[in-house]
């Protein structure tokens, strides 16, 4: 059985999408996240964390202590009232029974144990969690453009309409190239408490890699994970600031004067010398 993990840990995602919408605004008729600010793309976590559960999902099937909470077309009161139906809780408002029906929750799902989540609705409530992975919002490494583009539909929607001459007409907005940076964090102590274990964070990390080959549309286009790197601290509560660590990877244009529609227009550099003692630095993608 894997340990509780003991080690903090902080992390760096490039991800880049190619002709795609990487996160539609509901609020922007789902044109992609921009900050308006300064015209950046944004992803938000919880769209990284949706193509996490997914990977989870359907990599660990079947297998114990890796279902879903946060499931497509899921009742989460209900799956609550499973935590106290497993364990013959007959009470609703015992905090032990609370406890027992949370700790259940934890072993259970995966996503409880990695992400949090807030279980304290309906008649069967196990409480808050927080978990021990937090994310931030992407943010591209440059400005992005907002693409519009109209399309056609050949065929008749009804009988009455003649496909010949009624077309429908719709739209759908793409990025034509944006490389985005994620940053993440893991907390060894949030970890002991809902019971996230060394192999759970190894499945995290494997699902960052892998979770845009089992998340493919068209209104996405090609999005693909580029680079992983990861600081691993000696202690639980770490051995250097988390922000000083991010300082040291940054993507540049290779050439500013043209726009960037590829991967190989940027440069990662990571600034190895500096990494504080303490702190193992590990490139896994």
């Amino acid at each position: 059985m894997s340990e509780v993990l003991k080690n903090r840990y902080e992390f760096v995602l490039y991800f880049d999408v190619e002709n795609g919408n990487p996160n539609g605004d509901p609020d922007a008729g789902n044109m992609p996240r921009i900050d308006p600010q300064t015209g950046y793309g944004l992803v938000s976590d919880v769209s990284i964390k949706r193509k996490v559960r997914n990977y989870v999902q359907f990599s660990k099937e079947g297998q114990d202590g890796f279902d879903i909470y946060v499931s497509e077309g899921a009742v989460l009161n209900n799956k609550q009232k499973e935590a106290y139906e497993a364990n013959d809780l007959k009470t609703k408002d015992n905090k032990d029974d609370k406890l027992t029906a949370q700790a259940y929750m934890c072993r259970r799902f995966f996503d409880v144990r990695a992400f949090g989540a807030v279980m304290d609705t309906g008649d069967f409530k196990c409480g808050q969690v927080r978990g021990p992975i937090q994310l931030c919002f992407s943010k591209s490494e440059d400005v992005i453009l907002q693409q519009e583009v109209t399309i056609t539909r050949m065929a008749s929607t009804t009988e009455k309409e003649n496909a010949s001459e009624n077309r429908t007409m719709g739209r759908k907005y793409l990025v034509p190239y944006g490389l985005y940076r994620l940053e993440g964090f893991v907390s060894a102590k949030f970890a002991q408490k809902t019971g996230f274990t060394q192999k759970d964070l190894d499945l995290f990390f494997e699902s960052l890699k892998l979770m845009f080959d089992q998340d493919r549309s068209a209104s996405r286009g090609k999005m693909s994970a580029r680079k992983l790197y990861v600081f691993k601290h000696e202690s639980e509560l770490g051995n250097a600031p988390a922000a000083a660590l991010f300082d040291l990877i940054e993507a540049k244009l290779i050439n500013p004067s043209e726009p960037s529609r590829s991967f190989k227009h940027y440069e990662l550099t990571v600034d190895k010398g500096s990494v504080p003692e303490g702190v193992q630095l590990i490139e896994m993608l």
